[in-house]
């Protein structure tokens, strides 16, 4: 059996007790553990938040975080640095990062300048990033060509065939996740998809309507397969594949 004979959500928000109470999170991740769901990498949009995975990851073995400010949250804290950085191995990224340009409400300089600062943490700690990026894909490209060494994954990929072109060309992966049961975003090559599910958001077709949650990757896999006209053994292979290569899981 291969060593990558499993799955693993690389982007939820399990840990987050504004959606999941702890009973809930601990129910998710053993659902999830019983469709071979078997990691999840928590991912952290705000300091306060960030430290609520780092504990949540430290609590369970299988479950790692990220360290993160949302482009939503741009403005509102003077340093991008963290203690806690260096408080746990189970940290396996910087994110979500990026830009957001879907709300005017989220003013633009603001977002560009911590996203450049938080670019720069990533390259301090050596660590790759999960990306939020969101109409502003022409921006985010732009700044992301000022740190040519950084590598991660655009989450939840929202953007044209094009846009698509360039992520790939900058090596970078695709967060692909239930967006794709029921809309039409471009899809990478095998060799360039991380599975996701972004729980509690983007609950994928046949579950719409209800609360994500990460044994839900199952069917983001099982229709990636089918879409693909892949073996769902060999997608669930390589894509955990990729997502230990990027994230530096080690088992």
């Amino acid at each position: 059996m291969s060593a990558n004979s499993y799955l693993i959500d690389t982007h939820c928000h399990l840990h987050d007790r504004e959606f999941f109470t702890a009973e809930q999170a601990e129910a998710m991740l053993e659902r999830a553990h019983a469709v071979n769901v078997q990691k999840v990498i928590c991912i952290g949009t705000n300091p306060a938040d960030s430290l609520q995975a780092c504990n949540f990851a430290n609590a369970h073995k299988n479950v790692f975080w990220t360290y993160g400010i949302h482009p939503e949250y741009a403005g509102s804290f003077e340093s991008c640095e963290a203690d806690m950085l260096t408080s746990s191995g189970q940290l396996v990224a910087i994110g979500e990062i990026g830009l957001d340009y879907h709300y005017d409400s989220f003013s633009r300089t603001a977002q560009l300048q911590l996203f450049e600062q938080m670019l720069q943490l990533a390259l301090n700690h050596n660590l790759p990033v999960s990306l939020h990026i969101r109409n502003a894909f022409d921006d985010a490209y732009a700044v992301l060509d000022n740190f040519p060494q950084i590598k991660g994954v655009i989450h939840s990929f929202t953007g044209s065939k094009k846009d698509l072109k360039k992520a790939l060309a900058r090596d970078f992966y695709i967060g692909v996740n239930g967006l794709v049961t029921y809309t039409t975003p471009p899809i990478p090559p095998l060799g360039r998809i991380l599975l996701e599910t972004d729980a509690p958001f983007l609950t994928p077709v046949p579950f719409r309507g209800t609360m994500n949650e990460p044994s839900y990757v199952r069917e983001v896999a099982t229709y990636l397969s089918e879409k693909l006209g892949v073996a769902e053994t060999n997608l669930m292979e390589q894509t955990t594949k990729n997502a230990r290569k990027i994230f530096q899981i080690q088992c």
